[in-house]
């Protein structure tokens, strides 16, 4: 009983933030880590519910010798839901600069591109409130502002192509929790464990903030709470510059 409540209770909280009405057509990233995994079981209910066809792509960044199992890893799940998977590659890569940067940056523009080419309006992302918390952390180590300490918004676009991430109030445990219930399994990045990176550092601090009752779901929402100050803002400067301009 506690898991099917679970369960209900992770897909009310991911579908209040998906738009009301969803794209005939509507992409999912999966990597095959946890996290994206759930995503796909939770936006297959919603297809299911919502008669939405639901399309699968994991970008295998070729980074690790293990990338590339990871990625056909995928398949299976997806298969088993009755959900077509593509595999977009990244190649060309001279490897200057920041390498999660300019795996990011690739990864969104490999979307966008595979959406465009299948149709897709919409591709939903599997962030959650602790990447979320962990975005707050390192913005904060920037001093940034009221945007910036917004963190990752629920919907953007990109190359056309409209990103969501419904699962920003959401928590790695929970979605595990649920992967666990229903027999499902996920990869483990080991890059996820390396503290060369500034998000595992974040990760970490969020770690040592729970004594002070702070954890990564009350800093996603102050996440909220500030994206909807910066919204207020953007309102009353418009109003303002209205009525000073001719």
């Amino acid at each position: 009983m506690f898991l099917k409540r679970h369960g209900e209770n992770l897909l009310a909280e991911l579908r209040a933030r998906l738009p009301e009405r969803l794209p005939r057509k509507l992409g999912v990233a999966v990597s095959g880590g946890g996290d994206s995994v759930a995503l796909m079981h939770l936006l297959h209910q919603v297809a299911q519910n919502e008669e939405i066809t639901l399309f699968v792509a994991t970008v295998d960044h070729g980074l690790r010798p293990g990338a590339a199992q990871e990625a056909v890893t995928v398949s299976r799940p997806a298969a088993a839901l009755g959900l077509p998977h593509d595999i977009l590659h990244w190649a060309g890569w001279d490897g200057a600069g920041n390498v999660q940067d300019e795996a990011r940056k690739a990864r969104y523009s490999l979307l966008a591109g595979w959406a465009q080419q299948r149709g897709i309006e919409a591709i939903a992302l599997g962030h959650t409130a602790d990447d979320q918390a962990e975005t707050l952390l390192m913005r904060l180590g920037r001093s940034s502002g009221v945007t910036g300490l917004s963190g990752m918004s629920a919907s953007r676009q990109r190359e056309g192509v409209t990103l969501l991430r419904p699962m920003l109030g959401i928590t790695r445990k929970d979605l595990r929790t649920y992967l666990t219930g229903i027999g499902a399994t996920w990869v483990e990045d080991p890059s996820n464990q390396d503290p060369r990176f500034d998000r595992i550092k974040a990760r970490e601090a969020v770690s040592g903030l729970k004594p002070l009752g702070i954890d990564a779901l009350s800093l996603s929402r102050v996440a909220d709470n500030l994206a909807q100050a910066h919204a207020a803002l953007g309102v009353f400067a418009q109003e303002s510059a209205g009525k000073v301009a001719q």
